[in-house]
């Protein structure tokens, strides 16, 4: 493997943008992987345009495309001009707050380094790394959606709902992809459950959650319609 796309979906993220990049640039992949940073700014109102732009101009040895929106389009629509432009051998989605630690990167990719895995997906509910502790029902709704996509795609996941999922890039641009919201995450492991000898693992992943006033975005709505997206890829396909 040469190069991992990183891919990052932004809304409102000009107080933390910064950080997450920070992050990234100081993480420092096996086999001298280099990371290509793709950051889609979803029309964005607040300065996270400006602070995206700063940032390159600062950081200019770094490998990064910017994409923005001209209507606010959602997660998935965002994840989706990501997907289509890059060109790393597989892809790493990373959201633009601070709940997932890109130091992490190497444990998605070691399954893929060792010639096992296709797909890794970071679990927030195995292993034994740090979870901040906040709400019951987010719990209770991520593990009914994740039982009841195993139910439909007989994998045995443990976190369908995970932003850290790490793909083959040709695997996943061969996709049709439709959702344009949150539901991008049961539509992804159903249609890629689907392909011929795929190779799907799992790994513990930490976790340090956002309460809503701390700038956390999903909510019921997007349950709701996440158990649509299952039984829609799943079942009517």
């Amino acid at each position: 493997m040469n190069t991992l796309s990183i891919i990052i979906p932004v809304y409102n993220e000009g107080n933390t943008i910064h950080l997450i990049l920070n992050k990234i640039k100081e993480v420092a992949l096996p086999q001298n992987i280099k990371k290509e940073i793709i950051i889609v700014d979803d029309a964005s109102t607040d300065n996270t345009s400006d602070c995206i732009h700063a940032y390159c101009e600062a950081n200019s040895e770094l490998q990064i495309k910017v994409e923005k929106h001209k209507k606010n389009k959602g997660k998935g629509a965002a994840l989706h001009t990501g997907i289509a432009i890059a060109s790393g051998d597989c892809i790493i989605i990373q959201d633009a707050d601070l709940e997932y630690d890109p130091k992490e990167y190497i444990n998605l990719l070691q399954p893929v380094l060792d010639g096992y895995a296709d797909v890794v997906y970071g679990s927030r509910f195995m292993g034994g790394k740090p979870h901040r502790i906040l709400f019951f029902w987010h719990t209770v709704g991520n593990k009914f959606l994740t039982t009841l996509s195993n139910m439909f795609t007989n994998l045995n996941l443990t976190d369908m709902e995970t932003c850290y999922k790490l793909f083959n890039t040709k695997m996943l641009q061969s996709l049709n992809l439709k959702e344009q919201r949150f539901g991008f995450e049961p539509e992804v492991t159903a249609k890629i459950s689907k392909i011929q000898n795929v190779r799907i693992y799992e790994v513990g992943i930490s976790y340090y959650g956002r309460t809503y006033q701390e700038g956390k975005k999903i909510n019921w709505k997007d349950g709701i319609k996440a158990l649509y997206c299952i039984v829609r890829y799943n079942v009517l396909k």
